[in-house]
């Protein structure tokens, strides 16, 4: 039954808007003509929808978990690294930053406020790098899900007219039925590594997942790395330690000279081996007179004692480390340490030991502190240089002529006085501040400077007792570095690039087989691709695969015209 619509508004229902339709041709109340569906906003407000609470949350979190602001955020977290290179930093040079504050006492206060010699710890560098952390989550969990279902999903129905695509092939096949050449045409894209679905007389194939893959793992990978380096910071630790000749170390945080352990660190963390440096051999070039002096290897050889009691010889060398209970240990750098021994005016010994000389210069002048604060009439403090090949210049001063300890000989400048060491503030033991010191030998004094050869005894003036250079012993600067999350980033960091290469070379593309019956009883076969990225190489695999599958004939009418009508430009009569 048909039912006449009336033609009375109010029999309708309803009205769907309260707006008047305006005659044709009407004038608004400016006299300008409008068209018929015109509608004025003077005479009725629009109003945008309200997100509300909960809409603005989730529209936040789109906005952070979109590809743009995970970028934006890597690109912002290196800008913020600067910082960290620009100034010294407390994590590992906090000698520097005391440096840095005495030489800008305006500007420190400010930078510090800033947390500028804490830059990767501070709070605006870690607020960037969960955002970032967050951001990247939220950018592969939804993509992955996504993904997998991809996977899963049938490859989608052929397309009716295969001729509307740019990459379009046809071939005429005689002697075969459709049945045969459908599955033959399966089969060879399979053999192509391609997923496959008949449809009827066609085949739906696709490929390429594989760069969609690509790029969860680069960004998952990138995920692992950011976790694994912030474990590697909370559960890591490095230190520094010289250690001279014949003298021990053992692994513990109060034997190390300067110590940086993660947040989650414990002293019971570290686990006490002991090292002990037998010898420090250092060969020289001597034959090459453009490269004398040059240091050609080092090779520091240790017992290792492990916590059992078990003992075992090793080896350091350069870009060599020893492999210990999970550290490494490095060989930074190496040097003289002259043996010094002082008596007071009764012939006791009040100091005695081999101390550490800092290299100055290629032929490894060094320097260093000698400080007496008991057993002497006063405290003694004493600058020492050190030459390994000692030679006289013109001007009378000495100089090192040779990194290697042929004629080595040690000069000091004495000092009496408050040595500072009374005070509780730790002082460095390479330094020695003679502001409030008086000069007692040396430049600039009535005595001249106490200068010796190994095994030569001299007198310190006023009577203060005697120094003696008993020989020399070498160093070797070591640096034990523990960082529980070191492989993960190797990991991490080949996957990620793993996955960089599979989405930026494995191409996704979907193909398309299509036969049909031909007038003169053959078949007709369509052949099509779908590029889903960049893809110039798939016009050629199109082609490839028709060749593959069926073989060219001279003549093809039905071909002839999606070839007339433009819509297959590669298709082969």
């Amino acid at each position: 039954m048909t039912m006449a619509r009336s033609s009375d508004p109010s029999a309708s229902g309803p009205s769907t808007h309260s707006r008047p339709t305006p005659a044709k041709g009407a004038k608004s109340a400016d006299g300008t003509r409008r068209p018929d569906d015109h509608f004025d906003a003077g005479e009725e407000s629009v109003e945008n929808p309200k997100l509300g609470f909960v809409g603005t949350l989730r529209f936040a979190w789109r906005q952070l978990t979109s590809m743009r602001t995970a970028l934006f955020l890597l690109l912002l977290l290196a800008i913020a690294a600067v910082p960290g290179s620009l100034v010294p930093q407390r994590s590992s040079d906090p000698n520097g930053v005391t440096q840095y504050q005495a030489d800008n006492p305006d500007l420190f206060p400010v930078i510090d406020a800033l947390q500028g010699f804490d830059v990767y710890t501070s709070v605006w560098f870690s607020a960037i790098y969960l955002l970032l952390f967050v951001s990247l989550i939220g950018c592969v969990l939804p993509r992955t899900a996504h993904h997998w279902r991809a996977m899963k999903a049938r490859p989608p129905r052929t397309p009716a007219r295969l001729g509307r695509f740019e990459n379009f092939e046809t071939r005429l096949i005689q002697g075969d039925d459709t049945e045969a050449a459908v599955a033959r045409a399966e089969k060879l894209l399979k053999s192509r590594r391609y997923r496959t679905e008949r449809y009827g007389n066609s085949i739906s194939a696709e490929r390429g997942y594989l760069r969609e893959t690509g790029n969860l793992i680069f960004h998952g990978s990138l995920i692992g790395v950011l976790i694994a380096v912030a474990l590697g910071g909370l559960l890591g630790y490095n230190g520094q330690k010289v250690v001279v000749e014949g003298e021990p170390f053992v692994n513990y945080v109060g034997g190390y000279d300067s110590f940086t352990r993660g947040r989650l660190v414990t002293d019971e963390a570290l686990v006490p081996y002991r090292l002990g440096l037998d010898k420090l051999d250092v060969s020289y070039e001597d034959q090459n007179q453009n490269a004398v002096g040059a240091p050609l290897d080092y090779t520091a050889s240790l017992t290792v004692t492990e916590p059992d009691g078990s003992q075992r010889p090793a080896q350091i060398r350069v870009n060599e480390p020893l492999r210990e209970d999970g550290t490494d240990v490095y060989l930074l750098g190496n040097g003289y340490a002259p043996r010094i021994t002082v008596r007071n005016p009764e012939g006791d010994v009040v100091f005695s030991g081999a101390i550490p000389f800092l290299p100055q210069d290629p032929q490894l002048t060094s320097i260093g502190v000698v400080k007496v604060p008991d057993g002497l009439p006063e405290q003694l403090g004493m600058i020492g240089f050190f030459y390994p090949t000692a030679t006289t210049l013109s001007s009378g001063a000495l100089a090192s002529s040779f990194p290697d300890a042929r004629d080595p000989v040690v000069s000091f400048s004495a000092y009496t006085g408050d040595l500072g060491l009374d005070t509780g503030v730790p002082k460095s033991v390479y330094s020695l501040d003679v502001g409030d010191l008086t000069q007692i030998a040396g430049p600039n004094s009535p005595s001249k400077g106490l200068v010796l050869r190994p095994g030569e005894t001299v007198d310190i003036p006023d009577g203060m007792g005697t120094v003696s250079f008993d020989g020399v012993s070498r160093f070797a600067s070591l640096e034990i570095h523990h960082d529980p999350a070191r492989d993960w980033v190797l990991v991490f960091a080949i996957l990620l690039l793993a996955g960089l290469l599979a989405s930026l070379f494995v191409p996704r593309r979907r193909v398309w087989i299509k036969v049909v019956g031909a007038e003169d009883g053959g078949l007709r076969v369509e052949y099509a691709g779908l590029a889903r990225s960049d893809d110039p190489q798939l016009g050629q695999a199109v082609i490839d695969l028709a060749d593959a599958h069926g073989t060219p004939t001279p003549a093809d009418p039905a071909s002839s015209d999606s070839a007339a009508t433009g819509s297959g430009p590669s298709a082969r009569l």
